[in-house]
């Protein structure tokens, strides 16, 4: 499916909320129950590598970082967070979204893309490994969902030319 990758903007946040309550709608995205406000969500991402998918000026997914740490020697990690619309799916916009999110969170100087997946979430953990991420772990049980224990598969991808002295 052809779409354009862009800065995400403020005035975006309807359609990505719709997008990310979709995934929430799943049970296999978030351990979120319910879309945060605005102002929370954009409390916690950082400011850089927001972007969505486009398409006729239709939104088809988006992506966004996460600061993993308030230490400053985590400040080249972020934790990914990407979402397509239902709509979209199996049609590769999250792999174009990762692959953009790859390359501009590299020219904000990042070395480091981590990811973690409810084992459940095949598409999304093919993905992950299409663009380069490797599995490095599991947290077993390690969140509860609607009251039933989930595991979560973390993947990682660090950056072959950023952080590499």
């Amino acid at each position: 499916m052809e779409s354009t990758i862009r800065t995400m903007r403020a005035t975006d946040w309807e359609y990505v909320a719709k997008i990310y309550e979709e995934g929430v709608a799943t049970g296999v995205a978030t351990f979120e129950t319910k879309v945060p406000s605005f102002e929370a969500w954009d409390k916690a991402h950082l400011n850089i590598c927001r972007f969505v998918a486009e398409n006729k000026d239709v939104i088809l997914g988006w992506v966004a970082l996460s600061p993993v740490s308030s230490r400053c020697v985590y400040g080249g990690v972020a934790e990914v967070s990407v979402y397509v619309s239902k709509d979209a799916r199996g049609k590769g916009i999250g792999k174009q979204l990762l692959e953009h999110l790859i390359s501009e969170s590299e020219k904000e100087g990042l070395w480091t893309l981590q990811s973690g997946v409810f084992p459940t979430n095949l598409s999304s953990i093919k993905v992950h490994e299409a663009v380069g991420f490797r599995c490095i772990g599991k947290r077993e049980r390690v969140g509860k969902l609607n009251g039933q224990w989930v595991d979560n598969v973390l993947f990682e991808r660090r950056s072959t030319i950023v952080g590499i002295d």
